[in-house]
């Protein structure tokens, strides 16, 4: 159902089965996929493409231009899978051209009240942005990542899975998956063993990724150097080559 009171641009392309709440403002170019439910006051701008069973609620701006001087008119998108629940007064920015042209959301994602997500951020699946998180522009999060209320992300910023903040922390340097921080600015004080127990990881592996933990930050090796050292464990397998593969791609260095 769409409240009377919702204006709608006649570019849109709405699923019949949408609800939209009083007073929402659907602009030019917005998509939006089948059993969503839009809330009273949200602004929705375009291009943008909304896929299935999202729920967003109220006063929440999103689709809106990025909030770059750079940004000069062009057509750049804001793309959000399924299945994602973005909560009251949350902000996400579309992409710039200049950082590939697309802010873009996977599914499955919990998306606290006042998040701020800016232009030309790729997020992925399953994680949790607490309150008053907020992205910088450019940030790549990857899955199952859980970040504290007020955690605050530099740009060029990229956040492995399974990865944890805590509350407040501010996180200027690539995360590698599974680590925790905290702090202002944040370090690294572990590893996140309570989300790799809820995500079913079983004791060896938690073992193992504990001991490439302490091979990258506690035996003051080069991240090169820490790499390979895991790479040779005994029982090398699928979970501590997704931390490999992350350490040999940072270009930018991680955070210590």
């Amino acid at each position: 159902m769409i409240h009377k009171t919702v204006i709608v641009d006649p570019s849109a392309i709405i699923a019949d089965d949408v609800s939209i709440g009083p007073y929402t403002i659907i602009g030019a170019n917005v998509e939006i996929g089948s059993g969503c439910q839009i809330e009273s006051h949200v602004v929705i701008k375009g291009p943008t493409k909304i896929g299935k069973n999202n729920h967003i609620y109220q006063f929440s701006s999103v689709g809106e231009v990025p909030q770059d001087k750079k940004y000069a008119g062009e057509p750049t998108l804001l793309e959000i899978g399924d299945n994602n629940l973005i909560r009251e007064s949350v902000t996400i920015n579309r992409g710039t051209a200049q950082g590939g042209g697309i802010t873009k959301i996977g599914s499955n994602n919990w998306i606290m009240a006042y998040v701020h997500i800016a232009h030309d951020c790729i997020i992925g699946n399953e994680n949790i942005f607490a309150n008053n998180t907020t992205l910088a522009g450019h940030v790549i999060i990857d899955d199952f990542v859980i970040l504290g209320g007020f955690s605050l992300v530099s740009q060029f910023t990229h956040i492995g899975s399974y990865a944890f903040s805590a509350m407040g922390s501010v996180i200027s340097r690539n995360v590698p998956p599974y680590i925790l921080v905290s702090g202002h600015m944040a370090k690294p004080v572990g590893i996140n063993t309570e989300g790799l127990r809820r995500n079913d990881f079983t004791v060896h592996q938690i073992k193992s990724i504990k001991q490439a933990y302490k091979l990258t930050y506690r035996l003051s090796l080069k991240i090169g150097e820490a790499s390979l050292a895991i790479q040779e464990l005994e029982g090398f397998n699928s979970e501590l080559s997704l931390y490999t593969t992350f350490l040999d791609q940072q270009e930018g260095g991680i955070i210590r």
